[in-house]
């Protein structure tokens, strides 16, 4: 039996993120990977979720984000871990979120598409937006709630009634930008917000800023911002040609853990 063979440990420097994205999300992940800098960690765990979007759907998720949150890697101390789910964050609750994900792993911060969205209104100064979302006003009612009890309206708001997961993340980039251009004809709004996680909106953020001349946000576009600026990386310094930035990208970040 030879003598083991001598090796070198390479060093970790991050910095270091976590996911805890819904089983039925195809969309998040890539997206981030796309929009964080070269030479962040982003390890992804899953929490179970259900095919159809309800509110008592959502809520149930709560059960299981704790044990989601430890199956992600246990040596690492991350700089940030979100939660990939915007109604879901607002049916559960910002700080119950936060509280179960810092039950399961040892993170510096943690966001999630709520809080992202309000700190990038702040940076841009938003406070009465547009929503499109692919689900019906009964899930995206408890979202405008919460914006509202933070300070930000949402008096305008369009659906594609859409509840199954599987069909959602199929919307294709087209029927998104004429939506969302229909539903800002004569808005008076300062912005517009893509929300959901699992719907394929990356590219259409410029071309529809180009089109509207307002901010447009979506919940991976801010999500990934969010994590990023909390753990001191500017995602300006990524690589150019992975998706064409928006209006956000323009400001320094100023957000911070909501």
């Amino acid at each position: 039996m030879s003598a083991p063979y001598p090796y070198d440990l390479t060093p970790s420097d991050g910095p270091f993120l976590g996911l805890v994205a819904l089983q039925s999300d195809q969309t998040i992940e890539s997206d981030l990977r796309r929009m964080l800098p070269s030479g962040s960690e982003l390890y992804v765990s899953r929490v179970p979720s259900a095919a159809e979007v309800t509110s008592e759907n959502l809520a149930q998720m709560e059960r299981h984000l704790t044990q989601a949150a430890s199956l992600l890697p246990p040596q690492v101390m991350y700089d940030v871990v979100g939660y990939g789910c915007t109604s879901g964050t607002a049916e559960i609750g910002v700080e119950v979120v936060t509280r179960h994900v810092q039950a399961g792993t040892r993170t510096r911060a943690v966001t999630q598409p709520v809080s992202a969205l309000l700190a990038a209104c702040d940076t841009l100064g938003l406070r009465r937006i547009a929503i499109l979302s692919p689900y019906v006003a009964e899930v995206s009612d408890t979202l405008r709630r919460v914006l509202a009890e933070a300070g930000v309206d949402t008096p305008v708001f369009g659906s594609f009634h859409e509840a199954e997961e599987a069909r959602v993340v199929r919307i294709d980039r087209a029927s998104i930008e004429a939506a969302a251009r229909d539903l800002m004809r004569d808005a008076q709004v300062d912005g517009l917000f893509l929300s959901c996680t699992n719907l394929r909106t990356l590219d259409a953020i410029k071309p529809l800023e180009d089109a509207l001349g307002v901010p447009v946000l979506s919940s991976n576009l801010v999500i990934g911002w969010h994590m990023a600026g909390l753990a001191g990386q500017a995602l300006v310094t990524g690589p150019a040609e992975a998706f064409a930035r928006g209006r956000l990208f323009e400001k320094p970040f100023s957000g911070r853990a909501i």
